[in-house]
């Protein structure tokens, strides 16, 4: 086992680094997310139209576990690919073009088999390239700035959920194929012209041999031990509780169809209005929620405030079975994620174990973004069947209280 430094770093200016991650991270995400909000539970209700609310969880849970595991994975990958090309440019190229090659395969899909694999593989491919984005900020983001284009990155989720629900509403006549052919179009070409923007290459990596390697420190490099830094497995912790109830949102297609009768294209616009109004909500605590924290040194105060806004929202989600009711849920629970994700991406940049594994590590914290869109299409059959949608929101919003209390060991700004 060795210790390493990282030589040779080449650093994007932050402006044109920015701009590449939000384009080619933008298109990506809009790719990816508009199927999972969407399209992919209209497959689902025409392949399984009897079945649907418990085929989706699967296909959905299924993809989410290769998500899982497709994140640190992707990110050990990068940090070891030392090309000339770049380490993390490698993965943004490879990472879209197999994820979108899924995606219209999942679109021709006529068969729950079919759906389940390409699915698995677009959720898999697309969490590499998702680790390589996000590992460019603490390759070449200053600790200064990183609160600030942390909350830019934040943002930019919202924002392509947002955009690919318009792009839906104006597409009412559209056959299905078609909707899934434009969505991987747009999944390779920003990715392709962020390659142009940002730059990469190889590195040296200086190693340092130890004498002896306990089978801890063997572990230690695929897990940061905890031993050693219990405040990255109390951010991975804290990460995972509040996606647990951010994911609530993830439903809201299911939702809308099941518990409200909506028809496709009721439930598309309703939707897509739902889902601009919390991106318009992100957006404003994205930014500033970033920002602040970088101005005022603190980030834990935005952190408790961010995940009891969510817990709010939720039990709006539970209690007021009513769309306007929904649209104003979706804002607030909109306000919290939106702050939550900003401060809490710069929190772990700050507190990443080691340099040399920054993709794989950022990759393990991913892995709390990506396991509750397993767990909850998971455990919702169950839920639903023992105490209906409201008690499918309580338990989420139970998680995310839970989830505060994990803040609470990590350092704040300034401390060890």
């Amino acid at each position: 086992m060795t210790d390493a430094t990282i030589k040779g770093q080449v650093a994007t200016p932050l402006r044109r680094l920015t701009i590449g991650i939000v384009i080619g991270y933008g298109c990506m995400m809009l790719a990816l997310m508009t199927p999972a909000l969407l399209l992919l539970t209209f497959k689902m209700i025409e392949i399984d139209p009897d079945g649907y609310t418990s085929s989706y969880g699967l296909v959905a849970g299924i993809g989410a576990f290769f998500a899982l595991i497709g994140n640190p994975l992707g990110g050990a990958l990068s940090d070891r690919s030392n090309l000339s090309f770049g380490r993390r440019r490698t993965w943004i190229l490879i990472g879209p073009i197999f994820g979108c090659a899924a995606l219209l395969w999942a679109g021709m899909a006529t068969e729950i088999w079919q759906v389940i694999i390409a699915w698995a593989i677009a959720q898999l491919f697309f969490n590499f390239a998702m680790a390589a984005y996000t590992a460019l900020i603490p390759d070449q983001v200053k600790q200064e700035n990183q609160g600030t284009i942390s909350g830019i990155v934040g943002l930019i989720l919202p924002v392509a959920m947002a955009v690919g629900m318009v792009l839906m509403t104006l597409m009412p006549n559209a056959t299905s194929i078609t909707k899934w052919t434009l969505l991987a179009a747009i999944g390779i070409i920003g990715p392709i012209i962020s390659l142009f923007l940002i730059r990469d290459g190889k590195v040296e990596i200086i190693e340092v041999p130890k004498q002896h390697v306990s089978w801890g420190e063997k572990l230690s490099k695929v897990y940061p031990s905890p031993r050693k830094f219990p405040t990255f497995s109390w951010a991975v912790v804290s990460k995972f509780l509040l996606m647990m109830g951010y994911c609530s949102t993830m439903y809201l297609t299911v939702m809308l169809v099941n518990r409200m009768g909506y028809t496709e294209d009721a439930a598309t616009a309703s939707v897509a209005t739902i889902n601009i109004i919390s991106m318009l909500a992100m957006a404003l605590t994205s930014v500033f929620g970033g920002v602040l924290s970088d101005k005022f040194r603190k980030q834990k105060p935005f952190l408790y405030v961010s995940a009891l806004i969510m817990v709010v929202g939720i039990l709006v989600y539970a209690f007021v079975p009513h769309y306007l009711a929904y649209v104003v849920a979706s804002a607030v629970i909109g306000l919290g994620y939106g702050c939550f994700s900003a401060v809490d991406l710069a929190l772990v940049a700050r507190i990443l174990p080691r340099k040399e594994d920054a993709a794989k590590d950022f990759g393990i914290m991913n892995v709390a973004n990506a396991l509750p869109q397993s767990i909850v299409p998971a455990i919702a059959p169950l839920l639903l069947a023992l105490g209906g949608w409201s008690f499918f929101y309580i338990v989420l919003a139970v998680c995310v209280v839970v989830g505060m209390l994990a803040i609470k060991p990590l350092p704040e700004v300034g401390q060890q």
